[in-house]
């Protein structure tokens, strides 16, 4: 039974687009299907090498750019931003790993958030190549949204594909053993510093993915929005969290969950501004009562149903 609920659930995200669901209602699934991706891109670096990093918006921003400019400057199709990333990020990333991996614990965390925080000030200084806080706004390619919902959804399809067969490697084992004791890795032979940066490379890539995606499903960028601290780094991690941090679950289930929540939230006229407030205690509780997210613990949950029913 186990081994058919993939493709059952795969089965289900391919029919949605023929129920005849409303725009608003697609435009909530493919950003639940966006953020899943960053944060199962996040995960592979900080669930399970266990490198916590708050710079991921330097990435989905850097990615973003990519399919922008492409359009703005060249009048080429931002799809092929999606190619152009792949250096592009990846060059950014080892930049980063020079910097930033031999660093640990806070030390590490306050690196990458001052790296994201660069990339967001540098963007805003290049008026002439990013247009600065103007940003940048490109033709969308189409009006329906089941196209952008279908990309969106081999994306997640591939960055689940690419992160299970990492994580169930020999590299997923080295990930894991630099996560619990970075230490005892080494003393075992194990090269930490190659093994962190493949991991963040591979991360930020599929991150950046992301970020072009963004680019030709919005139409409209600036530096506030996609090299944002708050709404791009901290919600990644929060959609982990919730979910459940090295699971492969986790990041789509919390990805749905905050996305609805978002758009609940901002359906209140009296919440609107409040949404980051609520999604703090939200994680607070998480923290607290399911250390290991909704997926990671969820035998918690199912535990608590059954005495809830015996009751």
């Amino acid at each position: 039974m186990k081994r058919t609920i993939p493709f059952i659930a795969l089965a289900i995200l391919l029919a949605l687009p023929l129920l005849g669901l409303s725009s608003y209602a697609m435009h909530v699934l493919i950003l639940a299907v966006m953020w899943s991706v960053s944060g199962m891109a996040w995960n592979l670096l900080g669930g399970y090498c266990g490198q916590v990093s708050f710079g991921h918006a330097a990435f989905f921003g850097m990615g973003a750019y990519c399919a922008g400019l492409l359009s703005h400057h060249f009048q080429a199709s931002p799809w092929y931003g999606f190619l152009l990333s792949i250096p592009v990020v990846a060059a950014l990333a080892l930049i980063m790993g020079l910097l930033v991996l031999r660093l640990r614990g806070p030390y590490f965390v306050l690196a990458t958030l001052a790296i994201g925080e660069v990339m967001r000030v540098t963007a805003e200084n290049l008026v002439p190549l990013t247009q600065g806080n103007l940003g940048l706004m490109i033709r969308r390619t189409w009006v329906d949204k089941t196209a952008y919902y279908y990309i969106i959804l081999a994306l997640g399809l591939m960055t689940y594909a690419i992160i299970k067969i990492l994580t169930e490697s020999r590299w997923g084992y080295y990930f894991v053993a630099i996560r619990e004791d970075q230490d005892a890795a080494e003393s075992l032979g194990i090269d930490t510093t190659l093994y962190k940066t493949i991991a963040l490379t591979i991360s930020a890539v599929l991150t950046g993915f992301s970020g072009a995606f963004y680019m030709n499903y919005m139409g409209y960028i600036d530096p506030q929005v996609v090299f944002s601290l708050g709404d791009i780094s901290i919600l990644t991690i929060m959609v982990v969290m919730v979910g459940g941090v090295a699971t492969f679950w986790g990041p789509t289930v919390g990805s749905l969950i905050m996305v609805l929540l978002a758009e609940v939230i901002r359906s209140i006229p009296q919440l609107e501004t409040a949404y980051q407030t609520l999604f703090g205690i939200l994680l607070i509780v998480i923290i607290i009562f399911l250390p290991n997210g909704l997926v990671g613990d969820f035998h918690k949950i199912t535990r608590l149903f059954k005495k809830g029913a015996h009751a």
